[in-house]
């Protein structure tokens, strides 16, 4: 499976892309929204494991793929959909940039490949997302796709010492088409 935009290509993991997965996970400034405060080679190995796992599963319910620069092949990050099971009409997506891609609307753009899969080809009737709510790109980057915000949960994730807001997003498919017709 692979997805071609602008300026990025989204593939399918590869074993030996945990390398470029560990150099942006060890960055402070990725680290930050995660409950994670450092990464080790073996625990990123088994983070891309579990995303090789996931391409052989059938039916398949987790799409996450690699987010590499079209130019260069030099992989940034990841973007997928998931699905709680086989048929769902509901999906949820989720993506990751290395810190120093962050500001160039990579994420969006990734993003954006990611929602229209899950509604064009899944068949997905609504696509959700949440976000931590001091992660205000993350926020952004949901409302620059056309989700709505449907809620703040309270203090509902605790890591690092001390309790985080998340925010909830939404769209829904017939919203998703609309907006693709629009910018035609």
């Amino acid at each position: 499976m692979e997805f071609i935009t602008e300026r990025l290509a989204l593939r399918e993991f590869e074993e030996s892309d945990w390398t470029a997965v560990l150099a942006y996970q060890s960055d402070p400034l990725y680290l930050r929204y995660y409950e994670w405060t450092d990464r080790t080679p073996e625990a990123v190995q088994e983070f891309v494991q579990m995303f090789l796992d996931h391409q052989q599963e059938r039916p398949r319910t987790k799409f996450q793929l690699a987010v590499t620069r079209k130019a260069t092949g030099q992989l940034i990050g990841n973007c997928g959909v998931r699905l709680k099971y086989a048929g769902a009409h509901e999906g949820d997506i989720g993506y990751e940039l290395a810190p120093e891609q962050w500001g160039h609307g990579y994420a969006t753009e990734a993003a954006r490949a990611i929602v229209d899969f899950g509604f064009t080809q899944l068949k997905l009737h609504r696509i959700s997302s949440w976000c931590v709510a001091d992660n205000t790109g993350s926020a952004h980057v949901l409302q620059k796709l056309g989700m709505q915000p449907e809620g703040r949960l309270r203090e509902n994730e605790q890591y690092k010492g001390r309790y985080w807001d998340t925010l909830l997003f939404a769209i829904l498919d017939y919203e998703w088409q609309a907006r693709q017709q629009a910018m035609r």
